[in-house]
């Protein structure tokens, strides 16, 4: 279980047994468990949102549904420490910028913050936001438990069974230690931790691995392959994806 610990310590804020010393090896190998650091982030955001919505409230304790959506908003970015979301607001200046390969690379490996990163991080927010103020909680609660599960499944795929832009990089770590039955397990693994939520999640984990493989496929056209921010953007954008997606589709099975 060392790689699991150290994949939770590098991909959350949460370290239940601190991991001091790091190899890439060890890097390679935790990817088989992100999608259960994704349930265990997981469970954090349903509960969260069971506790608010549902459990307070039945002691007559009701929060304005304003603030209890910017808690569960913001509380993704906390529990992961804006890692993915760096990696987003990296991968949307370095992709649309418009310019050469090689300059969208170095656009993506810079530390400051361009046009194209603060609109499209805003227009994910605002996305995020009224998707989460519209659901309600028999939706919501699912909804937030796997959320973090697919999206992380997503960024395995992508590790599995897309090139690398570059021969360096933390994209380089996760794909040439991970091994050949990488995928497999955190396919089997996701799975098995959807099944309590039913159909609907399936349909997300459906929707989700469509728009990896789109994404993923543009971003190879555009800068020849995969990197550690590009793995970052798939994740965000998975997110926000599943919860679109559960709004939308629960409306209609239930």
């Amino acid at each position: 279980m060392r790689a699991f610990f150290i994949g939770l310590q590098f991909l959350t804020r949460l370290c239940i047994v601190k991991q001091d010393n790091w190899t890439e090896q060890d890097f390679g190998e935790s990817v088989k468990y992100f999608p259960l650091i994704g349930a265990v982030l997981g469970a954090i955001y349903a509960g969260a949102a069971y506790l608010m919505t549902v459990f307070l409230p039945s002691f007559g304790v009701t929060l304005p549904p304003h603030l209890v959506t910017v808690v569960l908003l913001v509380l993704p970015i906390l529990m992961s420490g804006g890692i993915f979301c760096d990696g987003f607001m990296d991968t949307m200046d370095g992709v649309f910028s418009g310019r050469s390969r090689e300059r969208m690379l170095e656009i993506m490996k810079d530390s400051c913050v361009g046009s194209n990163a603060v609109f499209c991080f805003v227009a994910l927010m605002l996305l995020e936001w009224g998707t989460l103020l519209d659901m309600e909680p028999s939706v919501l609660v699912p909804a937030l438990f796997i959320m973090p599960i697919i999206a992380r499944l997503m960024v395995v795929i992508e590790i599995r069974r897309f090139p690398l832009a570059r021969p360096d990089g933390l994209g380089r770590m996760f794909s040439d230690y991970s091994t050949a039955n990488t995928l497999i397990i955190a396919l089997i693994s996701t799975l098995i931790l959807l099944v309590p939520c039913g159909i609907l999640a399936y349909i997300c984990l459906a929707v989700g691995t469509a728009f990896s493989y789109f994404f993923a496929g543009y971003v190879t056209k555009r800068i020849g392959g995969m990197t550690g921010d590009v793995y970052g953007a798939t994740a965000t954008l998975t997110e926000a994806l599943v919860l679109l997606t559960y709004l939308i589709a629960g409306r209609f099975i239930q």
